[in-house]
C-alpha cells in the first residue's frame, strides 16, 4: 500500500500532475480503478461527479444528500468545493475510440451545478471530446466537468485508474475519506 501512496503523493509520478495544477498541498481524497472487459461492460450517461468520500457522517451546512457507495459514505458539498478538485485518469491499457474511452464536453465545468434537464443543452454548447489514450497516458480534468462513457464496441481490458484530489480540509469535522 505504501508504494501505491508513493506513486499518488505530490511528489509521485500521478500526484506531481496534481500538484502542477493545484499546489504542493494538494492531495488524492478518493481513487477508483475501473475495469471494463468483455463480461463487464457498461455504458454511463452524461453526468457530473457530485459527491465526495468522507469518513463518517457529520451534519454540515450545505452538505447533503447523503448516500453509500461501494460501502463507503458519500456527500453532495456545495458545488464550490468541487469546483476547486482535479481528476486524473491514469490508463493502463490503450483506449482506442472502440474502447469505450471517456467523453467530455470541455468547459462544461464552468456552467456550475447543471441540472440534469440543462445536460443535452450544455453538451451541445460545449461540444464533445473523446479522451482516447495509450497505456501509460493521463488525462486531467475538472472534477466537475460533464462526463459519459459508451459501451465498448471491441471489448478487451479498459482499466483506469481514476485519482480525485482537492486542497485543504473539510469544514464541520467532515474529514475526506482518503486513499
Amino acid at each position: 500500500m505504501e508504494g501505491v501512496l508513493d506513486f499518488l503523493a505530490t511528489n509521485g509520478p500521478i500526484g506531481s500532475l496534481a500538484a502542477w495544477r493545484l499546489g504542493e498541498m494538494a492531495r488524492p481524497v478518493r481513487a477508483i480503478l475501473f475495469n471494463k472487459t468483455a463480461s463487464a461492460n457498461w455504458a454511463l450517461a452524461w453526468h457530473q461527479d457530485r459527491v465526495i468520500a468522507v469518513r463518517e457522517r457529520e451534519e454540515v451546512e450545505g452538505f447533503g444528500p447523503w448516500t453509500r457507495k461501494h460501502g463507503a459514505l458519500h456527500v453532495a458539498p456545495p458545488f464550490e468545493l468541487l469546483a476547486g478538485m482535479l481528476t486524473l485518469r491514469a490508463h493502463l491499457d490503450p483506449v482506442p475510440q472502440t474502447n469505450a474511452p471517456l467523453l467530455v464536453a470541455p468547459g462544461s465545468h464552468r456552467f456550475g451545478r447543471i441540472p440534469e434537464a440543462d445536460v443535452p443543452e450544455v453538451v451541445c454548447k460545449c461540444g464533445v471530446a473523446m479522451c482516447l489514450a495509450e497505456a501509460g497516458d493521463i488525462w486531467i480534468y475538472a472534477t466537475p466537468i460533464l462526463h459519459a462513457s459508451d459501451r465498448a464496441s471491441v471489448a478487451t481490458h479498459r482499466r483506469v485508474l481514476q485519482v480525485d484530489y482537492a486542497v485543504g480540509d473539510l469544514p464541520g469535522g467532515l474529514q475526506w475519506l482518503g486513499v
